[in-house]
């Protein structure tokens, strides 16, 4: 039931979103480096954006750190929070990721947000990344998944390009890419 109650939610949040004649809500990141603001392509993706924006709704990512930093490929965030502990998700969300592209949607190319998941397509739930590259071996195609793009930051690249050149190691439960100094998302809203 809590499940349906989260989708319906999320569903009338877009509903009211394009009702106001905004087909693009936008997202801001608060984060210790600075803010990104994203813009969310909830025509091309709408499972995937409605659910970052219950996530966001929800204040998942209030209190979570860029946990996996690779300068030259993407920053990723939204599953730890700053002890290192993973956070509590819904369920997965099923992959969208082909019928966005078939939709013109973006590909994975420098600033763009995609949802980040595990070998398993269908098993996307709130951990996301930042391209800092174009990593267009990501995207989906007729012979595989890929990841579903789903936004674009168009604002605060350069808060994203100086968390991808942070020095990473090991830390927490993370055998690599984890920055030592930590960035930490301080809040996610939606400003449009």
């Amino acid at each position: 039931m809590k499940k349906i109650f989260t989708f319906v939610f999320a569903f009338l949040l877009l509903s009211t979103t394009f009702a106001q004649g905004v087909n693009t809500p936008k997202v801001k990141l608060n984060t210790s480096a600075g803010e990104i603001i994203i813009e969310l392509y909830a025509d091309k993706a709408p499972k995937t954006v409605a659910n970052f924006l219950q996530y966001v709704e929800d204040k998942h990512y209030d209190g979570t750190i860029f946990h996996r930093v690779i300068d030259n490929f993407m920053i990723q965030a939204g599953g730890y929070d700053q002890r290192y502990a993973e956070k509590k998700t819904r369920a997965p969300i099923a992959h969208e990721g082909r019928e966005a592209l078939s939709k013109g949607g973006p590909r994975n190319t420098v600033g763009t947000i995609a949802m980040a998941r595990t070998n398993e397509p269908h098993s996307a739930s709130a951990q996301f990344f930042i391209n800092v590259k174009d990593n267009t071996f990501l995207d989906p195609s007729a012979s595989k998944f890929g990841y579903t793009v789903f936004g674009r930051a168009i604002s605060g690249m350069d808060v994203v390009n100086r968390i991808k050149g942070l020095p990473t190691a090991n830390g927490g439960p993370f055998p690599s890419d984890m920055p030592l100094q930590q960035v930490v998302i301080q809040s996610a809203t939606l400003v449009q």
